[in-house]
């Protein structure tokens, strides 16, 4: 219902935002919560997890140019990111780093998904950085304390190399990702882009005693009430490092989304 309020009046879409980036700010001056915000270039010594995302894919019947104007949102947002350290009780934000992506910093209009389907924004583009970030991640002993996923699925699978719905939406500040570290040890994400590649790593200053596997399980299309929805979780392996037993398995995700493409036109 609120949903179709906001499609029908977007001046009541417009000043919810603003609402509730108005609440994010107030919260985020809680006193209780230490930010990750130290950044260097020196590149912690030990590896936890690689990844890379190709940056042209085919989205439906999208316009390709927007796919160059979010290589050039991507390389802005990486600037702002690269090298951060997260220390022993801080928390990483990804608003808190990138800040607000505005035409005046450079940011160009890319994809957007919003409402329940695609759209044209400034800024658009940079949820890539947000899924790397979080699938990378989920292979550490951080601790993922905020993530969101779009309710809908937009695009068919056309290279798609990470599972359905292991992706983060970011939009400004309220939908933000973010991971806290629990533990003793320091990590470390670098960023960076290629001709075809975002590609990230994460890195701490001492060797954790797990490695992780993520997987995903019951994946399923389903029919209900004359619309299409996809569904699956994503699992978590914990392996000891010394023995390679699986410690323990643990569910993540599960994610239920309305689909907005023609199934059998993708086959």
């Amino acid at each position: 219902m609120k949903q179709k309020l906001t499609k029908l009046f977007p001046a009541l879409y417009r000043m919810r935002i603003i609402q509730l980036r108005l609440y994010r700010h107030f919260t985020n001056l809680n006193p209780a919560l230490t930010y990750a915000k130290h950044r260097t270039q020196h590149t912690l010594p030990y590896t936890c997890k690689k990844h890379q995302s190709l940056l042209r894919r085919k989205l439906g019947s999208s316009d390709p140019i927007l796919q160059e104007n979010k290589i050039t949102n991507l390389r802005l947002s990486v600037a702002k990111m690269d090298g951060i350290v997260i220390r022993p009780g801080e928390t990483f934000s990804f608003w808190k780093l990138v800040g607000k992506t505005t035409s005046a910093k450079g940011y160009i209009e890319g994809l957007l998904l919003s409402q329940g389907g695609v759209k044209r924004g400034v800024g658009g583009g940079i949820c890539q950085l947000g899924n790397l970030l979080f699938w990378m991640a989920l292979h550490t002993p951080l601790q993922v304390v905020e993530r969101h996923h779009h309710s809908f699925d937009p695009f068919p699978d056309d290279h798609r190399v990470l599972p359905f719905g292991s992706g983060a939406s970011v939009f400004y500040n309220y939908i933000d990702l973010r991971i806290y570290n629990p533990t003793q040890t320091t990590f470390q994400f670098r960023l960076w882009l290629t001709e075809e590649h975002l590609k990230g790593s994460v890195h701490s200053n001492e060797l954790i005693p797990h490695s992780y596997h993520v997987e995903e399980r019951n994946h399923r299309f389903l029919e209900k009430d004359g619309r299409t929805y996809r569904e699956n979780e994503i699992w978590r392996k914990v392996i000891d490092r010394r023995s390679g037993n699986t410690n323990r398995e643990e569910k993540m995700l599960h994610n239920f989304s309305e689909v907005k493409y023609d199934l059998f036109s993708t086959t």
